[in-house]
């Protein structure tokens, strides 16, 4: 089921007894990566209560349609183009008559109106009500409009009735939502990107760093999430917008970075994207630096070595599929060769910044790919959106190998 890694699922539980089922049902979807919004009508928070799924969900839950609070942070419009996906599980039959009947009257109703996305229902109801002609014809109504139906299951019954009725068990509910999804390239993978420059501070007001935008980086973190990874993606100074289901950790140093990205391991891709600092001061004044007015000779620094971020990951008891990049100015392919060496990586990506095209800045880029035979892969010049999808469908290509 880890084609629901980083799906966006909306819950809508109706007011049957099945509604204690919902909370195993939002575990099962945390557990396979989902984020999970759960929206509820008035008669369910009879049966459960919101608390118990906002802590299971990690989300508010939706309950009232008119919530000034609500509606300032997510209201009925949002909350319908969020989802990916929306199941209404228990699905009663007064919740059935309603959604055939194309009512908004709750925020659950209204949502289902203004979704663009798949919509499923989970019947949950007495077998007498779920045999019922009105029933039968309100959900024929609804599968002719593009409803899904997952159930129902046959057995005993709250009220002592044997028979169809039944909601189907969370787990079930839950492999029915995932099977609607096609299984993506990195389903199931966390992919941990590095992406930025780093600064390395001399004073208070005065840094090292250099020209990386970061937009790379952000690229082929958007790349992996839209190729179903889980993504973190660690991130020097930059002015970028967070890519679409990423998750995203703000550094500054390249100590900073490294201490993050240890942090965040496990992984099973690390793509070194960032542009990290390989010196930083070895003293950081604790004020401003003051011109010296009797000195005519300038200013001495002296500067330390930053760890290799790349390499120390690649190095790991644990290492992950470990790709590295080399921004070079001359002699691009002997120094990207001898880097995919001596980090101890499966791939590198090289790349000429001397070419303002496709440097720094830039919005387009061209590489290189090396792998550990020293077989070469040309992707030619294209946006930085285009070279990350192809980047991130050939690492696919060789973890399916590896």
């Amino acid at each position: 089921m880890h084609r629901l890694q980083n799906k966006r699922v909306v819950l809508g539980i109706g007011g049957g007894i099945a509604a204690y089922k919902s909370a195993e049902l939002v575990r099962a979807f945390k557990k396979q990566g989902a984020q999970v919004h759960v929206v509820m009508t008035k008669s369910a928070q009879e049966f459960i209560t919101p608390l118990t799924l906002q802590a299971l969900s990690g989300n508010p839950v939706h309950t009232d349609l008119l919530d000034p609070a609500a509606e300032a942070a997510m209201g009925h419009i949002e909350l319908a183009r969020w989802a990916d996906i929306i199941l209404i599980a228990p699905a009663t039959a007064d919740l059935l008559a309603r959604l055939a009947q194309g009512q908004a009257n709750d925020l659950l109703t209204a949502l289902v109106l203004a979704a663009d996305s798949p919509i499923a229902v989970a019947p949950a109801m007495n077998q007498a009500m779920w045999r019922d002609m009105a029933t039968q014809h309100n959900l024929q109504q609804l599968q002719d409009r593009g409803f899904l139906v997952f159930g129902p299951a046959s057995g005993e019954q709250a009220c002592g009735d044997t028979g169809l009725g039944r909601m189907e068990e969370p787990l079930q509910l839950a492999q029915a939502t995932a099977d609607l999804f096609a299984w993506q390239a990195l389903s199931g993978k966390h992919v941990l990107v590095t992406a930025g420059p780093t600064r390395e501070d001399i004073d208070p007001v005065r840094y090292i760093s250099n020209h990386s935008s970061g937009k790379m980086g952000f690229a082929i973190a958007q790349a992996a999430a839209d190729a179903g990874a889980r993504v973190t993606l660690i991130s020097g100074p930059v002015h970028l917008a967070t890519p679409d289901r990423v998750q995203r950790v703000n550094v500054n140093t390249a100590l900073e970075m490294l201490a993050a990205c240890e942090q965040h391991m496990p992984c099973d891709v690390f793509i070194a994207a960032a542009a990290v600092a390989d010196y930083r001061p070895a003293q950081i004044a604790s004020h401003k630096m003051k011109k010296d007015p009797n000195s005519v000779d300038g200013l001495t620094l002296q500067l330390i070595r930053n760890p290799d971020i790349l390499s120390t990951i690649a190095h790991r008891a644990d290492r992950p599929f470990s790709v590295g990049f080399a921004a070079e100015t001359q002699d691009l392919l002997d120094y990207a060769s001898s880097k995919l060496t001596a980090k101890n990586l499966d791939l590198i990506v090289a790349n000429d910044v001397s070419n303002h095209a496709i440097g720094f800045n830039s919005e387009d880029n061209a590489i290189t790919i090396i792998d550990k035979n020293q077989q070469q892969t040309v992707f030619a010049q294209t946006s930085k959106s285009k070279i990350a999808q192809q980047l991130v469908q050939f690492i696919a290509q060789r973890l399916l190998q590896a």
